[in-house]
């Protein structure tokens, strides 16, 4: 009975040290895996591109169910000189990142401001847009101009955005969240909030296309950087995606999708 007892005790650590081994070759694996992002692409020849899908001008979907926009011209233009195809994956805002890091995409191109924070979970490119926040009311409203003047408003922003961050750097301001732009602009627009706080060119654009009973009230608020976001480790991938960005700006393909979609020319980077 003692001997059956020690072999089966004799077992189960046996067992025990192989699931650990099993589980760090495991760990090993996914860390390779998330390390060779250039390599996946390069062999598929496509490049995942993750984004929401629903931010207009940058991506969205147009009447024929198909994505359209700023960041989608920019990632094909990549893509192209990358010799690869584009597969655009359409994401809530707040799973983006955590997408990226599970590898369900490639890499974001997406309208996400360079920070401090971000850039403890992810790696960035070059910026590739240069914008910043602005704050807009409906057409009846003439008392909100600057920063301050949001105190004791309704505030509506993306939750998890830069834009969150300069509203509650508001005190007294009553700052509500949202999951999509589209809603916080119908909410200003029925008098549910008093102000929201966006990204100038998307503000500008949305106004002018869908004639938005709403306008845009205050100098730029603060400076945004945008960048693509990649996984970490992933060194030669971001100095490929880069390289392709430098030379569209160079010879003047960048300027001429900026202007297409914004009909100005892009702030200097």
């Amino acid at each position: 009975m003692k001997k059956l007892l020690l072999y089966s005790f004799l077992s189960l650590v046996v067992a025990v040290v192989l699931a650990g081994c099993g589980d760090k070759a495991k760990e090993k694996e996914v860390e390779v895996t998330k390390a060779d992002v250039a390599d996946r692409v390069a062999d598929s020849k496509v490049i995942k591109v993750a984004f929401e899908g629903t931010y207009p001008p940058f991506n969205f979907l147009n009447d024929k169910d198909e994505f359209q926009g700023f960041d989608v011209d920019i990632s094909n233009e990549i893509a192209k000189r990358l010799g690869v195809k584009t597969e655009f994956i359409a994401t809530k805002w707040d799973g983006l990142i955590g997408g990226l890091k599970a590898d369900k995409f490639d890499i974001i191109i997406g309208q996400m401001t360079v920070t401090e924070e971000r850039k403890k979970s992810v790696d960035f490119t070059d910026p590739y847009v240069v914008t910043g926040s602005v704050l807009v009311t409906r057409d009846d409203t003439n008392d909100i101009t600057e920063l301050p003047d949001i105190k004791g408003k309704k505030v509506g922003v993306g939750g998890g955005t830069t834009f969150e961050e300069v509203a509650n750097s508001v005190e007294g301001a009553d700052v509500k969240l949202y999951k999509a732009v589209s809603d916080y602009i119908q909410d200003l627009t029925n008098k549910r909030l008093d102000v929201i706080i966006n990204d100038q060119l998307l503000m500008n654009y949305n106004i002018k296309e869908n004639n938005l009973p709403i306008k845009v009230t205050s100098d730029i608020l603060n400076k945004d950087e945008i960048g693509m976001a990649v996984n970490k480790g992933n060194e030669d991938f971001v100095e490929k995606v880069n390289q392709a960005l430098k030379e569209m700006k160079e010879d003047g393909t960048y300027k001429e999708i900026f202007k297409k979609w914004f009909g100005t020319d892009p702030i200097d980077m």
